[in-house]
């Protein structure tokens, strides 16, 4: 097995780790890019030496022994004289540091610290998805729709200002948390959908662990704020979309749309505590946020025993709901979908067509006229329309099934 296969293999096997090591030596040294980097070599060192030694028999502790003592190997090199005796009690000191902020976890520490408002929204959640969900510099580069490079410099600042600012590693006080929530929200909302469907080729289409540690962070958010109704809005949007999941691809590792879906194997538990958290949101009768929008839109959704039963006029008028809370195109098209089977395919392409220019880049644009024009019967522009979102979609689950769509246009 060749290098870069060993360090694919161990970032799949043990993707959660890198948070927890991140976490833990920020929590030590106070230092992100230290923690970082003392991290990235740990795990450089863990794609050498396991394929020839075995796998350890607790690969997260080895993990972060290993960053620990890379850790302390940088700060003796970079060491000056006059910082000598302090950076040596902190290479030698051992004692867990008491608990800070209002709850005990490290990783939601590292959330907060990576989402103080001192940095600009998008740094926060580029920082964040990089430090917390340990995607990759290409994985948030193709998130937001930029270059690699851009990304790596935006990171790099992110980083440097936290230094420079001297930004606490904890989770604020409870009087301050209501004011840092939202870049927090925005942060979990998007590491639940990278790995509700990963955005890279040749990756499992979905990551269970990023999906899985949204939602905890999530919930322990709502433990946090249980008055917060975007809180439990996005909780539920999580748990909605999360109880499809083992409906999402098939056994040929093709991605399953929504109207194809066996929905008897749908997770009636996540459904049912979903639903819970959209109907208490509504009995309290405040006006809801865009997760609290978007969650009611799953539920109606997911009470639907089949695409048929689906309530398309309640779905359209949410979207209008939504579309006035945040007016973009992506809401835009997504309305659209909901559309086609309320009015028909020829009234919802009238809808997208104009969405064009700000989507060109956006293969989901490309699949939904895709869909819309094959339903209509002008099979050679579907085609074509198919051939671009294929060329643009990142997922090979995703590429699998558009590609099965084209196949089969007469």
């Amino acid at each position: 097995m060749s290098p870069p296969d060993v360090r694919d293999e161990l970032t799949r096997a043990h993707h959660d780790e890198w948070a927890r090591v991140v976490a833990s030596l920020t929590r030590r040294f106070g230092d992100l890019g230290l923690a970082e980097d003392a991290a990235a070599e740990a795990f450089a060192t863990a794609v050498e030496r396991w394929p020839a030694e075995g796998t350890p028999p607790n690969p997260g502790a080895w993990l972060t022994t290993t960053a620990n003592r890379k850790a302390i190997d940088r700060i003796r090199r970079e060491s000056k004289r006059d910082h000598k005796h302090q950076e040596a009690a902190m290479v030698h000191d051992d004692h867990e540091a008491e608990p800070l902020g209002v709850l005990d976890d490290d990783r939601l520490r590292l959330v907060f610290t990576c989402c103080h408002p001192a940095l600009a929204m998008e740094a926060r959640v580029a920082l964040t998805l990089r430090m917390v969900g340990g995607l990759t510099v290409p994985e948030i580069s193709r998130a937001f729709f930029v270059q690699e490079s851009a990304m790596a410099r935006r990171l790099t600042r992110a980083k440097a200002k936290i230094a420079a600012a001297r930004i606490p590693y904890r989770v604020p006080t409870a009087e301050d948390l209501p004011t840092r929530v939202s870049g927090v929200l925005a942060v979990l909302f998007l590491v639940f959908n990278e790995g509700y469907l990963t955005s890279g080729a040749d990756t499992d289409p979905i990551r269970q662990d990023l999906t899985g540690e949204a939602i905890r962070l999530t919930r322990m958010l709502r433990d946090l704020l249980p008055d917060d109704g975007e809180v439990a809005g996005l909780l539920a949007l999580m748990l909605l979309t999360d109880a499809r999941r083992s409906a999402r691809v098939s056994p040929g590792g093709e991605l399953v749309p929504l109207d194809e879906q066996d929905r008897s194997v749908w997770d009636r538990a996540l459904v049912a505590e979903g639903h819970r958290l959209v109907r208490e949101r509504l009995d309290a009768g405040a006006a809801p946020g865009r997760y609290q929008v978007m969650a009611a839109i799953n539920a109606v959704h997911t009470s639907a025993r089949t695409m048929r039963d689906t309530d398309w006029s309640q779905v359209v008028a949410l979207y209008d709901q939504l579309h006035d809370l945040e007016p973009s195109p992506v809401v835009a098209l997504n309305r659209a979908v909901a559309l086609a089977e309320l009015d028909g395919p020829q009234v919802a392409l009238a809808v997208v067509e104009p969405l064009g220019e700000p989507l060109s880049g956006y293969h989901a644009y490309h699949a939904v006229r895709a869909d819309l024009l094959r339903r209509m019967g002008r099979g050679e522009e579907a085609r074509a329309a198919y051939t671009r979102a294929i060329e643009l979609a990142g997922n090979t689950a995703e590429s699998a099934s558009l590609t099965r769509r084209r196949g089969e246009l007469t």
